[in-house]
């Protein structure tokens, strides 16, 4: 079965002199898995969520989904290990459950993903207000946008590089919020115009003061928000020992994403009642604002910014590449599979920053209507690419079994198979049933599932032939 995969890996990857780099290193994949996943989800979007569920339920939910998170992750640790491509699930889909299926997530999780980089240069522009308020959004969407394509259209390396850096400025911002914010809580940093809050923003009558069934409906913002630690698996094509890095980078990225945000809610909760937080604003700016720490709002909102667009910058390196591996498998024009001298797919890059446009809805559109549609439809997409990912190693484990493969021989495995990635499709299928019941959001789960299901009808008609 391995040689199958690695002659069938040749042909679609195409001569030598059309093929990517291997030239991310350990520290590169960790990172950028890491600063993909902390940016608009976390600095932006944590708010939004105590704000919906409270601080219960927004702890409730990121546990929850910090579980769903971790099945994800070593169901494609088990399959990218064996099989490190660029194409990543979309190509394991195609591979061990149909073409048809591969097809579809490929274009869904593309149109996420992009969608996503649109959702950050909107939060970049918002995030710009704090400065420049008389400007509006959508002319720094157009100045993020330009900057990121400048940036994607470097090599390979170069774009590592500049994004390990920039996950590097985030995680110590993170830790530094953490570490003023519980000082704060416990009173050895005074508030402005606050009394010392100690934990009475999480006694438990405040806890879940919209109910439990909430944080199942505002499980789709945290989705969105741990999206991007999936990259992982798509950069683990251009990467360097994938055998030992792709594990090493997948315990790592877990542990922390999951105690930054979680430390995070705990701070954010204590601090601010639930019905303070609003979305325009990032509570983190806010937190240093009141706690009269010199320039720290600036400094924040900076590195938020910095956050938002690192974030945006992975959405695009994810999309454009997913988009290379399907030309190369003949499920997306040719013209994509192409390759600048630079080893950089320039023209599926091209068409990745067209979706990233959806950001200039705010020209015309409310910026926090904006923000709430493309996180919704990203978070959808994505969703649907995590069940693709448990289902692939469900049918991979199968498949290895029946043709004689021993589980030793895997150099990373999924315990308590099947129940990791049964379980894994269980709970996302009851997230998105859980759409269906809030007003808001049921007409993004509509849409994304017809538009998967017009993807296999499209493969099924068109290319199957």
């Amino acid at each position: 079965m391995l040689e199958e995969v690695q002659q069938q890996e040749q042909l679609d990857q195409g001569q030598k002199h059309n093929q990517l780099n291997r030239s991310m290193k350990s520290r590169h994949l960790f990172m950028l898995s890491l600063g993909g996943v902390i940016g608009t989800g976390l600095f932006l979007n944590a708010g939004y969520t105590i704000n919906q569920a409270g601080a219960g339920g927004a702890l409730l939910a990121y546990l929850f989904g910090g579980l769903i998170l971790y099945m994800v992750m070593v169901c494609l640790g088990e399959l990218a290990v064996y099989m490190p491509v660029t194409g990543s699930f979309q190509t394991y889909a195609s591979r061990f459950i149909s073409p048809s299926v591969g097809f579809s997530l490929g274009w869904m999780y593309f149109v996420g993903s992009a969608a996503t980089a649109g959702v950050e240069f909107t939060a970049a522009g918002i995030l710009m207000q704090h400065w420049l308020p008389d400007i509006p959004v959508w002319i720094w969407c157009s100045v993020f946008i330009a900057f990121l394509f400048l940036l994607n259209a470097l090599t390979t390396r170069g774009f590592a590089e500049a994004e390990y850096w920039f996950a590097g400025i985030k995680v110590i911002a993170v830790i530094a919020f953490l570490i003023i914010g519980f000082a704060a809580i416990f009173g050895f940093i005074s508030l402005e115009d606050r009394p010392t809050p100690f934990l009475e923003n999480l006694a438990p009558s405040g806890l879940f003061p919209a109910g439990i069934a909430i944080v199942f409906i505002t499980m789709m913002n945290v989705i969105f928000s741990y999206q991007g630690s999936e990259l992982l698996g798509i950069a683990a094509g251009e990467s360097e020992d994938p055998e030992q890095n792709i594990p090493r980078a997948i315990r790592n990225v877990l542990i922390r994403i999951i105690v930054f945000y979680i430390a995070s809610i705990v701070v954010l909760s204590a601090i601010f009642p639930s019905s303070e937080i609003g979305l325009l604003e990032s509570p983190f700016v806010t937190m240093m604002e009141i706690a009269g720490v010199p320039f720290a709002a600036d400094i924040m909102n900076f590195v938020i910014l910095t956050a938002v667009l690192s974030v945006g910058n992975s959405c695009i390196y994810a999309s454009t590449r997913l988009l290379w591996s399907m030309a190369h498998e003949g499920m997306a024009p040719k013209i994509f599979g192409r390759l600048s001298k630079r080893k950089v797919p320039f023209t599926a890059l091209v068409f990745t920053m067209f979706f990233s446009l959806l950001s200039l809805l705010t020209s015309f559109m409310e910026a926090d209507t904006v923000f709430v549609l493309l996180m919704s439809i990203a978070g959808i997409a994505v969703t649907i690419s995590w069940m693709g990912i448990a289902l692939s190693q469900l049918m991979f484990r199968r498949k290895y079994l029946k043709e004689g493969g021993k589980l030793e021989d895997l150099k990373f495995k999924v315990r308590l198979y099947p129940f990791v990635p049964l379980f894994c499709l269980a709970f996302c299928s009851f997230i998105l049933i859980f759409l269906a019941f809030d007003p808001t959001q049921r007409i993004g789960l509509y849409y994304g599932v017809g538009f998967f299901i017009f993807c296999m009808l499209l493969y099924r008609f068109k290319f199957s032939k």
